[in-house]
């Protein structure tokens, strides 16, 4: 299934092993879990010369143009004698060797068609849509997890859940205004996106994809299509790769490509994770040095990194690298912000966790009592795995959690803002996708000696696989039973709990009666 994109990564990806090539950022210790699998490092090494001419990195070639964007979104149907010049000297696109922009918008647009699609999680826009983001949310597999022989039972819970948890959901979006700004603030970003294209020769059409709320990601899709799109790069909004941002929106685009013939040969490449990419790196460090800049002492402020929580089992049973790659990404900013005389002292903690399961630890809440404990008196919060403000940085951060903090004892509070349309961001969002064009259904070049930033490249299905083989190879968590007070008993026991409750739902569903109707938590048959 589609050739014409998998030689991206044929040969890169086997088996879940991965080769690894330059970075930005001088060489690091590895990740603390050696079976995580490191998506932003999906890339193969190869040099190439021609005549007197060594091969560059892609990021070399493209000269910063004025701000002001003049070209028309459109695409020539003639191909211009120097891109055919291009295409007979070198047997791939990716072993070309390119001198001016110019060359290199040839090379890559073309005739060609290209679309950009954003990926993000969507947000209620007024209140009466909660509850129906809430079911989408929640009868995701990826979010709430199922054994195989339960899952038919998704969508009930999906809705238990949303009916219960809506009233208070509602609240916290009634203090932000009445719904969520993401969309608002991700149609911004593509444009800006667009626009930072546009000015670097690249004509494309960027798109907004969300999972769980409109723009729903196959309404973009429709899209892509009624414009005829032919080259798609796919970037999730998420700077760190998780199962349940990044993985649960490519899982839904695979089964939407899976089913449609002008998808299936429509070349692709997905950017999986670009926490590490130093534009990204730069601006987070220009928020955190602008915001120390407010406090009366800015060197006795505690850089306090919150990161959107996933359960521990995703990590520790599913390999999910998000914890690894949080950990790194807030290194490279503290070294970043090293290099600017910053040394404060920083911690990173995990917010929004759900249920009764353990999510990643620390928790956020109770870190912040620890630190008002131990005499922290100035806290700046840095929210390091959102992009765009949503509830959980203008409600969760700024409220609960400033008022945490000052009932703990915390006298100064400040929160970095969420980088929207930051333009050292989406200039480096507009390199990163103008380094990927080439190598779609290719393999990448580098110049080593370089040392530039590489696109993690791959098909949707490719990137998928490799993620799925890796999850193969670890233990299930529970094999057999052990009697005792041991972890399998304690587990297996809370999966029958689990069924009695699924079971007990399934009869309130179906039948319109029992306690829970009549509690008011779900309506009244009629």
């Amino acid at each position: 299934m589609w050739s014409s994109s998998q030689a991206s990564t044929r040969g890169v990806i086997e088996a879940g092993r991965l080769e690894a090539g330059p970075s930005h950022f001088p060489k690091r210790p590895g990740p603390r879990n050696s079976s995580r699998l490191n998506l932003s490092r999906t890339y193969a090494i190869k040099s190439c010369s021609v005549g007197s001419r060594t091969g560059l990195c892609l990021g070399q070639c493209y000269q910063k143009k004025s701000s002001t964007c003049k070209c028309k979104l459109g695409w020539s149907s003639q191909q211009s004698s120097g891109l055919r010049h291009h295409l007979r000297l070198y047997s791939s696109a990716s072993e070309a060797v390119l001198t001016s922009q110019s060359d290199f918008s040839k090379l890559v647009v073309g005739n060609e068609k290209i679309g950009v699609l954003l990926l993000n999680l969507g947000g209620p826009e007024t209140l009466d849509d909660v509850q129906p983001f809430l079911f989408n949310l929640f009868a995701d597999p990826d979010i709430i997890r199922l054994p195989r022989l339960f899952r038919f039972l998704q969508k009930p819970l999906a809705q238990f859940i949303s009916v219960v948890r809506a009233p208070k959901s509602k609240e916290g979006y009634a203090s932000i205004g009445g719904g969520s700004p993401l969309r608002q603030i991700t149609d911004a970003q593509a444009e800006a996106l667009r626009k930072a294209l546009c000015g670097k020769d690249i004509p494309a059409k960027v798109y907004v994809g969300m999972r769980y709320w409109h723009p729903f990601t196959d309404e973009a899709i429709e899209q892509i299509k009624r414009d005829g799109i032919t080259k798609l790069v796919v970037l999730p909004l998420y700077p760190q790769f998780s199962i349940s941002t990044s993985g649960s929106s490519l899982r839904l685009l695979e089964g939407i490509f899976r089913e449609d013939e002008y998808l299936v040969n429509m070349q692709h490449t997905v950017i999986p994770s670009w926490y590490q990419r130093e534009g990204y790196i730069k601006a987070m460090a220009t928020l955190i040095e602008k915001e120390l800049s407010t406090f009366p002492e800015p060197q006795k402020v505690m850089i306090f990194f919150s990161a959107h929580g996933v359960p521990l089992a995703y990590v520790e049973e599913a390999g999910d690298p998000y914890k690894a790659e949080m950990e790194e990404c807030v290194d490279l900013i503290m070294e970043e912000l090293e290099k600017r005389g910053i040394t404060n002292s920083c911690t990173l903690a995990y917010q929004s966790r759900v249920g009764p399961v353990e999510w990643l630890k620390p928790y956020t809440d109770e870190t912040i009592i620890e630190l008002g404990q131990k005499g922290v008196k100035s806290l700046l919060a840095v929210p390091i795995s959102f992009v765009s403000e949503h509830i959980e940085t203008l409600e969760e951060i700024d409220v609960e959690y400033k008022e945490l903090a000052l009932e703990s004892g915390i006298k100064h509070w400040g929160r970095v803002p969420a980088l929207g349309c930051e333009p050292t961001f989406i200039t480096d969002l507009a390199d990163a996708v103008i380094e990927s064009l080439p190598y779609v259904g290719a393999m990448a070049v580098s110049n080593i000696e370089a040392r530039q930033p590489l696109v993690p490249l791959g098909s949707v299905e490719e990137l998928l696989a490799a993620y799925d083989s890796k999850r193969e190879e670890l233990p299930p968590p529970v094999t057999v039973w052990e009697w005792g007070w041991t972890k399998s008993a304690e587990t297996w026991n809370g999966r029958a709990a689990m069924l009695a409750v699924l079971a007990l739902l399934v009869l309130e569903v179906t039948t319109g009666e029992g306690f829970l109707h009549q509690w008011g938590i779900l309506p009244l048959s009629r």
